[in-house]
């Protein structure tokens, strides 16, 4: 049994039909969901994708897409991004993956898809590879697109201490005028957590830039009243 299909019946023997409206009212997807919980699904995967080894790169970014591309429930792209993390294909993640992870961004266009593929992959990416995604990320952040635009402040989420500040910042700057929610809470967020390790530039910075609303709560919600 391919790969594609053993995810399928996986997915399908985990799933709770009869929590597939809400997920999907509450995910406000136009594809449908299986009802398959968080949990679950990914024991199931774990079981699916330990029995199924992919032998080179090539093979598991062609696995990856094709379950994106070939998704008829929300699960099953759900699966291809835990695919793209499998822990038995990190020397995979090389620069030959931007593509499929800009593809994915691109064509999910929503935080379900999106913030797994920007805090873990592409930030992983940026961390192993410096010097070609910062200039791609500042591309990205200038970009049309909302959603590779969240990717790029969204990408150092977890650095901590080895946030690149300047570019978090040439990051945020292109979506400051921008009044679309996922891109003001993607900046409170991203300012959140960078706050954890370096509170005070956080601070400065939201007064500095005149920052209000949903990002500057978003920013300084787990810093005392200043």
């Amino acid at each position: 049994m391919s790969l594609g299909k053993a995810v399928r019946l996986a997915l399908q023997e985990a799933a709770e039909p009869g929590k597939a409206e809400a997920m999907r009212a509450y995910m406000k997807s136009a594809m449908p969901f299986l009802g398959v919980q968080a949990v679950p699904r990914r024991a199931a995967l774990r079981r699916v994708f330990a029995g199924h080894r992919l032998e080179s790169a090539p093979e598991w970014r062609r696995a990856v897409l094709t379950l994106w591309r070939e998704a008829e429930f929300r699960e099953e792209r759900y699966a291809a991004i835990e695919l793209s993390g499998y822990h038995l294909y990190r020397e995979f993640q090389t620069l030959y993956t931007v593509p499929m992870y800009e593809e994915m961004i691109v064509s999910g266009a929503w935080w379900d898809l999106v913030d797994e593929l920007a805090t873990h992959r592409v930030g992983g990416l940026l961390a192993a590879y410096p010097d070609s995604m910062r200039p791609l990320m500042l591309e990205w952040a200038h970009d049309g697109d909302l959603w590779k635009r969240r990717t790029a402040i969204l990408c150092q989420n977890r650095f901590k201490s080895r946030t690149d500040t300047a570019l978090l910042y040439a990051c945020i700057e292109p979506s400051l005028s921008d009044n679309d929610f996922f891109a003001r809470k993607a900046i409170g967020w991203a300012l959140r957590e960078y706050a954890k390790t370096n509170p005070g530039e956080v601070v400065r910075y939201v007064k500095a830039k005149g920052i209000s609303g949903l990002s500057r709560r978003e920013a300084l919600k787990n810093l005392p009243l200043t």
